[in-house]
């Protein structure tokens, strides 16, 4: 005998959900708005003269050698310049192939969302101006330095050392914020924090190398979340559903 079901058991049958993308409510993007906002005022006066990143520089500076010292240390370039990053990225693409495999379209838009912050981070670096400390006449280079909004000198030197790209392989690890907001927003917080503390300890890093002055990965952090909220914001005003 052929098998029946009513309109009750149908509704009751499994289903193959697919997890489609949200809108955040308007005032979640108006609180990041004046946090950012804030932000960038509070990163622009601690960089206004890099006194606060001369002064952290300096604890890694040896003037006797005119260098830093860990600049070539194999334990810290491997732990931090390369495991990390490659434990970031691989995040980033395993959330990317589970999200496609599983059909769940918030989880791949978080993974695209962390590779635009690193993104738009290479790509701002790659236009400066800004060089590296150890790049500066300062620490035993010879490129001249320049307030942050200042015009670049002929003797910038090498740029391409503004803002950290190092630090936003951590900090792109707040893109997974948007995977999890509506059904876990513990969760979806918790992401952000995890992505601020692994930008700024991998920034550091970069910082007692003297490859980065620590604003340098405070701006890091800033552009990549900017990038990853506006971002979100357009995909989901044309893509997704109420």
């Amino acid at each position: 005998m052929a098998n029946t079901f009513s309109g009750s058991e149908l509704s009751t049958l499994p289903t193959n959900k697919i997890k489609r993308l949200y809108r955040l409510p308007s005032r979640f993007y108006g609180y990041q708005l004046l946090v950012l906002i804030v932000l960038a005022v509070a990163f622009t006066w601690l960089s206004r003269d890099e006194t606060l990143d001369r002064w952290i520089a300096g604890f890694w500076y040896d003037a006797a050698t005119h260098g830093f010292p860990l600049q070539k240390n194999a334990l810290l370039d491997l732990l931090n310049h390369r495991l990390a990053k490659d434990i970031a990225i691989a995040l980033g693409a395993v959330a990317l192939c589970y999200g496609a495999y599983v059909r769940n379209a918030r989880l791949v838009t978080a993974a695209l969302l962390m590779g635009l912050g690193a993104l738009v981070v290479g790509l701002l670096k790659s236009i400066s101006h800004h060089s590296c400390p150890w790049d500066l006449v300062e620490y035993g280079g010879r490129a001249v330095s320049y307030p942050l909004f200042s015009s670049a000198p002929a003797e910038s030197g090498p740029g391409r050392c503004f803002p950290g790209g190092h630090a936003s392989s951590g900090f792109m690890v707040m893109g997974l914020f948007f995977a999890f907001w509506r059904e876990r927003p513990r969760l979806a917080w918790s992401f952000v924090a995890l992505g601020v503390v692994a930008g700024l300890a991998m920034g550091f890093g970069q910082v007692v190398r003297g490859a980065h002055f620590f604003s340098h990965n405070l701006w890091a952090g800033w552009w990549v979340w900017f990038s990853q909220v506006a971002a979100y914001g357009l995909v989901s005003s044309w893509f997704a559903k109420e």
